[in-house]
C-alpha cells in the first residue's frame, strides 16, 4: 500500500500542477484575437449587456448595408476596470441605440473588442484611459 501511494501521489500532484499552470496561461493575449491596428465601427440597438468577469459582453442588432439585421457581439474589459472608467451594470440597456468603435476580431466578422460606445445623445463611454468620458 505504501509503495502504491509513493507512485500514485507524485503523478496526481504533477497532474494538478499542470492543470493549474495551464489555467494560468488560459487568459488570451489581445493580439491573438483582435487586430491591434484595425478599427471597426457599427451602429445598432443593444440586445443585452453582461457586466461580468472575465469580460463584459455586449450583444446588439445592426442593420447592414443591404438593410438586413445582423447579430454582433463585442467584448470589453472586466467590471473592475470598467468601473474605474465610469461604467456600471446599467450603463447599457436593451433598446439603447448606440455606435461602438473598437478592434475587429481576427476570425469573426461580427465580433470586436470595444474601444468606445457613443449614445444617440452624443455621450461616450470609453474603455481605455485618455479617451473622452462624457457621462452626464
Amino acid at each position: 500500500m505504501k509503495k502504491t501511494a509513493r507512485v500514485i501521489l507524485p503523478g496526481i500532484t504533477a497532474l494538478f500542477l499542470s492543470i493549474g499552470a495551464s489555467l494560468g496561461f488560459a487568459h488570451h493575449s489581445f493580439p491573438v484575437h483582435f487586430v491591434p491596428d484595425g478599427e471597426v465601427t457599427v451602429s445598432g440597438v443593444v440586445k443585452s449587456f453582461r457586466f461580468a468577469n472575465p469580460h463584459g459582453v455586449l450583444e446588439l442588432t445592426v442593420i447592414n448595408e443591404d438593410g438586413e439585421e445582423e447579430a454582433w457581439r463585442a467584448e470589453t474589459n472586466s467590471p473592475s476596470i470598467l468601473r474605474r472608467r465610469g461604467w456600471n451594470r446599467d450603463s447599457l440597456s436593451a433598446g439603447d441605440e448606440i455606435t461602438i468603435t473598437g478592434w475587429p476580431a481576427r476570425n469573426d466578422d461580427n465580433y470586436m473588442r470595444i474601444r468606445s460606445v457613443t449614445f444617440a445623445d452624443g455621450s461616450i463611454l470609453a474603455t481605455q484611459r485618455g479617451q473622452t468620458l462624457d457621462q452626464d
